[in-house]
């Protein structure tokens, strides 16, 4: 017996059959259980986490029905290239359905499908559908966002006042880029003007006011309050400044509004000015689930509020732990305008911090949630301040949550580090004599060792 396992051949046998065995195992696991880890410098072959969080978030197959030829003159093979990038995709949603239609060879199907460049990419998901011509992460994962809502979403803002516009481009707007990623999200953004309209529409899903500058006339207010009474949800941002006829939307939220702007000596290790309240960590509330960005609000006021058994209060943004609320620093112009003149503490008129500067409130009404959020800033968003930080995020996230679309609040993808790789000359010689030279003649060196070790035996 002890001979027969000596024998060379069967020895030799009873080998490769274990080697085949491990491999055939191990073979199997990795298409039972796939693992991929990606060592690239910048995850150029993974998808951003928003990504991955976008794809879990849809239930359901998705298609993806592309108009290419086999080849184009610019870009050579169209059709490998999305085969590539949509491989990203479909490694974490294996159900999503890619398929090709040649324009040339199907004539008619591409002008009933109103596709009109090479290339175009048609998605659909849930019964809607979306038409793309140009292929990035963020394009697609933006349009799976779209796709994702659950319903068509308008977010209306209160205008004929002087407020900032979600479409505007003045620098004191909230249109770029705020307004245009709500509307890349999929949200419709229209304007109101209560002294046209009879009430705030029905299909609002959400209703933006931002600090008008002169005063609404009582009936323009009587139908805000209504739009309240009703269960409309609303996005508040409210300037240091005058109330311009909204001290009665206050009262019905319960809210106070102390007068006086929040100074942050923390905003001074961030050389901005201490007139901007930063936040950097966030009580927890679906708004700010998995949040950690930083945000700038310059000049931003304080909020308070009255308890009461009618609406639930949760804080989202808490600024200047070591600060404090400066009465002092408002010196007050005619016509309510206003302007800074000091930074220092005032014990007898300034309130130490830290200062609430953003409230969401809660209620049942009407057999529904409402939901309301309230900032005690809206430069925050405006065009000239919201590049910094998290802000757009976060504004994001407070429509995204008022619309009842929490499940779609989660972080914009981040921009592609740098993926490019120099070598000088000699590094590149280097690399290249070792290829060509150097490996090569340590694999002669070897054999040559084996083959003279084997013949001395």
């Amino acid at each position: 017996m002890r001979k027969t396992f000596t024998h060379p051949a069967l020895r030799n046998l009873l080998f490769v059959l274990l080697v085949s065995g491990i491999a055939l195992g191990l073979g199997y696991l990795a298409v039972k259980y796939p693992l991929q880890h990606d060592v690239t410098h910048n995850a150029g072959n993974s998808l951003e986490p928003v990504s991955v969080e976008v794809l879990d978030r849809l239930d359901g197959p998705v298609s993806v029905m592309v108009y290419a030829t086999e080849q184009d003159a610019s870009l050579g093979d169209i059709r490998k290239i999305i085969r590539n990038f949509m491989s990203l995709y479909q490694r974490y949603k294996p159900d999503i359905r890619l398929a090709f239609v040649d324009p040339e060879k199907d004539a008619e199907k591409t002008r009933a499908a109103g596709v009109q460049l090479n290339g175009e990419m048609v998605v659909e998901y849930a019964g809607r559908s979306e038409h793309l011509t140009r292929l990035n992460e963020q394009i697609f994962t933006s349009a799976l966002l779209r796709l994702a809502h659950s319903r068509e979403q308008t977010v209306m803002y209160l205008d004929g006042h002087g407020e900032r516009k979600l479409d505007g481009i003045a620098n004191h707007d909230l249109g770029n880029p705020f307004g245009a990623k709500l509307a890349q999200n999929g949200f419709r953004l229209n304007s109101l003007n209560l002294a046209l309209a009879q009430e705030v529409p029905n299909n609002a899903s959400v209703l933006v006011i931002a600090q008008p500058q002169i005063d609404l006339m009582p009936g323009e207010v009587d139908k805000l309050l209504r739009y309240i009474e009703r269960g409309g949800n609303l996005l508040w941002l409210i300037d240091a400044g005058p109330l311009r006829g909204l001290e009665r939307l206050a009262e019905k939220l319960e809210l106070l509004l102390p007068p006086g702007i929040v100074i942050d000596p923390s905003a001074a290790g961030m050389r901005a000015p201490a007139t901007w309240s930063l936040g950097a960590s966030y009580p927890p509330h679906e708004v700010t689930r998995n949040f950690g960005l930083i945000t700038a609000f310059p000049e931003a006021r304080p909020l308070a509020w009255n308890e009461t058994p009618e609406w639930e209060h949760h804080v989202l943004v808490e600024v200047a732990a070591r600060g404090w609320v400066s009465r002092s620093a408002l010196d007050d112009k005619p016509g309510g305008e206003s302007r800074l003149t000091g930074h220092t503490f005032d014990k007898r008129r300034d309130i130490p911090g830290p200062a609430v500067i953003a409230l969401a409130l809660q209620r049942n009404a009407n057999d529904r949630e409402q939901r309301i959020v309230v900032v005690g800033n809206g430069a925050f968003l405006a065009n000239s301040f919201a590049g910094n930080g998290g802000n757009v995020d976060l504004g994001v996230n407070m429509v995204n949550w008022l619309a009842g679309e929490e499940h779609l609040i989660t972080l914009q993808p981040r921009a592609a580090k740098d993926s490019s790789l120099e070598l000088g000359k000699t590094r590149l010689a280097v690399i290249g004599i070792g290829f060509l030279v150097g490996l090569p003649l340590l694999l002669a060196l070897v054999g040559g060792a084996m083959w003279w070790k084997r013949r001395r035996a």
